[in-house]
């Protein structure tokens, strides 16, 4: 996959948007690039517990205590041992960072937000998603990192990770 460009201007001017595109399995998605930190290999993710089923663990990037998120059960994709070139894309959420296990990393995208499709233009019952981008070669599903745990899991995270931070 190859980046489009945009003209600086546009990107001052906020008219454009620069997306991480990822897979998971042959599904293409992408998280918007301000909300990703680092892209890193894959490593070893801790087990947390008391923390809800979506989460896989926790990873520590440089002193931080990060939950990853398992996005193949949240999109009801199968189960897979992870591979070395897998890849964790750490983000930001307005709660925390998080991470989640891409397959594979395609590159960055840029595109306009009249080339987004809103997801209620779609499909209002679409969760966790934000809206549909069509690249040369297929549609990316643009992920929404802020919906992606429900109130009751967001609680349980919390207090999963409470002991955890609070560890030498």
């Amino acid at each position: 996959m190859k980046a489009i460009s945009q003209s600086s201007a546009e990107f001052r001017e906020g008219k454009a948007g620069q997306l991480v595109v990822f897979a998971l399995d042959e599904q293409r998605y992408a998280l918007r690039l301000s909300a990703v930190e680092q892209i890193v290999r894959v490593v070893e993710i801790t087990s947390l517990p008391k923390a809800p089923e979506i989460i896989l663990g926790v990873i520590n990037i440089h002193g931080r205590i990060v939950p990853v998120y398992n996005i193949r059960a949240r999109f009801r994709l199968p189960v897979r041992e992870f591979s070395l070139s897998d890849h964790l894309i750490v983000a930001c959420t307005a709660k925390r960072a998080v991470a989640l296990v891409a397959d594979r990393v395609e590159g960055v995208v840029a595109r306009t937000d009249e080339e987004v499709t809103e997801i209620q233009d779609i499909s209002p019952s679409l969760e966790y998603i934000e809206g549909v981008v069509k690249l040369e070669d297929g549609l990316v599903f643009i992920h929404d990192l802020g919906t992606f745990l429900s109130v009751e899991e967001e609680a349980r995270l919390a207090e999963a990770l409470t002991p955890a931070q609070e560890s030498p």
